[in-house]
């Protein structure tokens, strides 16, 4: 990725959390990365997404220069999205202190799955995961039939 603090961010690590909310990360992502720092914030489907400081500048301000606080809608994408989303630092050891609100949105537990989706990061509980890729498989199958156009 130019320009946004990062390498290639793809893969799929499995890491467990420690008893203070604390997850070693995967080495590989972590070298790619310019700065110390990682953006963490509640997502979709109940997992959290992890951003460089760069990316999540570039979302954060895409989504306040297009969310009107008058509107329900955009409030609630704020207020879901933008508001609980928390800096925070690697410790000396690589590891993330996940804050206990977003542990607890992302029902973490000890086994935990981070995903690398190119320009963002995702952190899961591991048998949360397993259940959203069983839950999934047809709704994966039909949105891979509409990329019809895209050869390679």
């Amino acid at each position: 990725m130019v320009g946004s603090g990062l390498n290639l961010l793809t893969g799929e690590y499995r890491n467990t959390l420690d008893e203070k909310g604390r997850i070693l990360f995967p080495t590989k992502l972590r070298t790619g990365m310019a700065d110390n720092v990682l953006v963490v914030t509640q997502a979709f489907d109940r997992c959290l997404w992890l951003f460089t400081p760069e990316e999540w500048e570039n979302i954060s301000s895409k989504l306040m220069e297009n969310a009107s606080p008058f509107n329900e809608k955009n409030r609630l994408v704020l207020r879901r999205f933008i508001a609980p989303a928390q800096e925070i630092e690697f410790d000396k050891s690589g590891r993330l202190s996940i804050p206990q609100s977003l542990r607890e949105y992302a029902s973490l537990s000890k086994d935990c799955v981070i995903l690398g989706v190119n320009k963002y990061m995702e952190l899961w509980d591991a048998e949360s995961y397993k259940a959203y890729l069983t839950e999934s498989e047809d709704s994966f199958r039909s949105a891979a039939e509409e990329l019809n156009a895209i050869s390679f």
